[in-house]
């Protein structure tokens, strides 16, 4: 048995929910990931992460070990469960929950979201319809990720119907949630028309900023946190000299509110880290366009490229 198997083994055995992730539980680097890690912290149960990021033969071991070709991969009890979707599909019919022992966290919702149709968007779906001699019905839908979608389609068992205004929509037990108190409304404007919708619910966006926008507020003495995403090596190679690490302990004190820069190589590791503090209930979450590669170029060619 190779030594990476048999450290697979050990800490699926030693630890009840194994989540073999790309990044760690507190900064993960894939949209999976941090959709996995929030799975399990609305369920309030501890996680052992294990970044495979870091290990680029433990990587390729749990795909073999487990036969399962993506990552994230979650184990709970020794037992192989599956990746985000499974999961996520698992925790919002509440089989996840009991799995964990913990079970009522997250149950379905026994009331039907409040939402909101204008007028003007009753109007724009007047004459619409579905194939209704397939079943099909007038379907909303709020992704995990706030993503909306309104579409004709299949009822569903245990949907809610609301009646909004000349309209019926169909809403999922799972979605109810993140639907309820949701406005709908229709707009048009010289650029085009189409369906405005609002969410109560949804959380701030990673917004970013550019090489030279930062540089000016750091030039001026503006009130900001900048964080490197990047491991040690990296960050050795190059850096810009007003960045700390982004480790467990960078946001002791920061608070939610506060301007928080983040960026790693060209943008995209700081991009998936700046999503997760954005879910943490960080308000002003900015990534760096281009990432330190970009800095090098447009702001201190003195810091190395690689």
């Amino acid at each position: 048995m190779s030594d990476t198997r048999q450290q697979i083994e050990e800490l699926i055995k030693n630890h009840k929910v194994v989540l073999f992730m790309k990044g760690t539980r507190s900064f993960p680097q894939c949209g999976f990931s941090a959709r996995s890690i929030e799975v399990f912290k609305r369920c309030g149960v501890q996680v052992k992460d294990v970044n495979i990021l870091a290990d680029g033969a433990m990587r390729q071991a749990i795909k073999d070990y487990s036969n399962w070709p993506t990552i994230p991969q979650a184990y709970i009890d020794g037992q192989f469960v599956g990746g985000s979707d499974i999961l996520l599909e698992m925790y919002e019919s509440g089989e996840l929950q009991k799995l964990l022992g913990v079970a009522g966290t997250g149950a379905a919702p026994e009331q039907a979201p409040r939402v909101t149709v204008t007028a003007r968007a009753q109007a724009a779906f007047a004459g619409a319809g579905g194939d209704v001699a397939a079943g099909e019905v007038l379907r909303f839908d709020v992704s995990p990720t706030f993503q909306h979608d309104l579409f004709f389609g299949p009822t569903v068992k245990d949907d809610f119907v609301i009646e909004a205004g000349a309209l019926t929509l169909h809403v999922s037990r799972g979605a109810a949630p993140r639907a309820d108190g949701v406005t709908i409304d229709f707009v048009e404007s010289p650029g085009g028309s189409g369906f405005k919708i609002e969410n109560p619910n949804e959380p701030g966006k990673v917004r970013s900023i550019d090489c030279k926008e930062l540089k000016n507020k750091l030039d001026a003495g503006a009130a900001l946190h900048l964080f490197d995403v990047r491991g040690e090596k990296e960050r050795a190679t190059a850096s810009i000299s007003a960045a700390k690490p982004l480790d467990d302990k960078a946001l002791l004190g920061v608070a939610k509110d506060a301007f928080i820069v983040l960026h790693c190589h060209h943008g995209v590791r700081s991009r998936s880290a700046a999503e997760q503090l954005v879910q943490d209930g960080y308000k002003n979450v900015f990534n760096l366009t281009g990432g330190i590669d970009a800095w090098s170029v447009a702001v201190d060619p003195s810091v190395a490229r690689y």
